[in-house]
């Protein structure tokens, strides 16, 4: 069955162009020579992308393949104004970036419900001949095309805004923790890549304060290069305020494996290791005290560590108290105020953004010429005689 998360889309959106400007000349019966009195052109509809805490995937965009907004109308005699062209809203999740899809470039960032971006402007009408007349120009015979429009193949892309990131290899346990600490019910499973899509829970915490817990997909070594599901979830992780890095306590090496997902976190973006981390030992109801104090001692010394077991619950309210504690520190917001531009606006590495389209099955061409369409426009030039 196919899942409804859906986080990545690709658009081919188009403003609406500016309506022509009348040519006209007044004639009438009791004033043969009335001069100009031809109306300008309305204004073409723009393409606006508006921010929706409604949504929280981009589903509803998955078969919306083309956007269209309206033409502005042509203008008509006796001074008559086109009409203005209907702007086209796209609402979005909080939290989708755009990229333009032929080159990778960045192109715009929604992070606030409500938020509005003009993706793509209309274009301005045209001027009829009214307003070019002037004394030494009584009947100016010319008028103004309106502007064109603008068009662009866009993908937008979902990036989870959650305060805590879980990061791990696939069975580390990620999804027990969240049914475990949250109302989250992610799917639980004795085998690897359970998950299969990102999932959010909300955990409580004294005083009826609460943060924000994003699950994603297991990670494995080559995730940066494209193996397993990395690359499609690793840009969740990028606006998460704190990494929780867990790591199974039966494992052979702990800090190795840290080691790994750290190094996977540097080749897919340098930035994520400025993040605060901290770091959960997995399944201790399989160890005794004696195996974790020697456990400790292997591990690193500046890494806030906690041993939890989520089926027992063990460890589970100290595990909140930490993250608690370093989502509050000083330095932990003002590096996610430095670092809220820098990681929106890194362009699209243009080598592997072909693969991530073919992935998503969205490297169909989008785009549809003038000549496919039909239109019903007025005649721009009056008939004058």
């Amino acid at each position: 069955m196919e899942s409804n998360f859906v986080d990545y889309v690709k658009i081919y959106c188009r403003s609406g162009k500016g309506g022509k400007g009348s040519m006209h000349l007044r004639h009438v019966k009791y004033n043969p020579n009335g001069g100009p009195d031809g109306g300008d052109g309305g204004k073409g509809g723009s393409v606006i992308l508006r921010g929706n805490h409604n949504y929280w995937t981009l589903l509803h965009l998955k078969y919306e393949r083309h956007i269209f907004a309206e033409h502005g109308g042509n203008g008509g005699r006796d001074k008559c104004h086109g009409t203005d062209g209907k702007d086209v809203y796209i609402d979005v999740p909080c939290g989708t970036v755009v990229y333009n899809a032929e080159t990778g470039k960045y192109v715009c960032d929604v992070t606030h419900d409500g938020q509005e971006i003009v993706l793509l402007k209309g274009g301005r009408g045209g001027l009829g001949n009214f307003q070019f007349r002037s004394p030494t120009n009584q009947a100016p015979r010319y008028a103004q095309p309106g502007e064109p429009m603008q068009e662009m193949t866009v993908i937008l892309e979902l990036k989870l805004l959650a305060d805590v990131g879980l990061v791990g290899f696939p069975n580390a346990g990620k999804s027990t923790l969240v049914s475990s600490v949250s109302n989250a019910r992610p799917k639980i499973a004795n085998y690897p890549f359970t998950t299969m899509e990102p999932s959010l829970g909300i955990v409580g915490y004294r005083d009826n304060k609460s943060f924000v817990m994003a699950d994603i997909p297991g990670i494995i070594e080559g995730a940066s290069e494209g193996k397993g599901l990395g690359l499609r979830f690793l840009r969740h992780i990028e606006r998460n305020s704190l990494l929780l890095f867990m790591v199974p306590g039966d494992t052979d090496d702990i800090r190795r494996e840290y080691e790994i997902l750290l190094n996977e976190l540097q080749r897919f973006n340098p930035e994520l290791l400025d993040k605060h981390r901290v770091l959960a030992v997995t399944k201790c109801d399989l160890l005794d005290e004696e195996l974790m104090d020697m456990l400790r001692e292997t591990l690193p010394q500046d890494l806030p560590t906690v041993f939890i077991s989520a089926v027992t619950g063990f460890g589970l309210e100290e595990l909140k108290d930490v993250l608690w504690r370093e989502l509050n520190t000083e330095s932990n917001k003002l590096s996610m105020v430095m670092a809220e531009d820098s990681l929106v606006h890194r362009d699209k590495d243009i080598t592997t953004f072909a693969e991530e389209m073919a992935f998503e099955g969205e490297d169909e061409d989008l785009f549809i010429d003038d000549e496919d369409i039909e239109y019903i426009e007025e005649d721009d030039i009056e008939d004058i005689s």
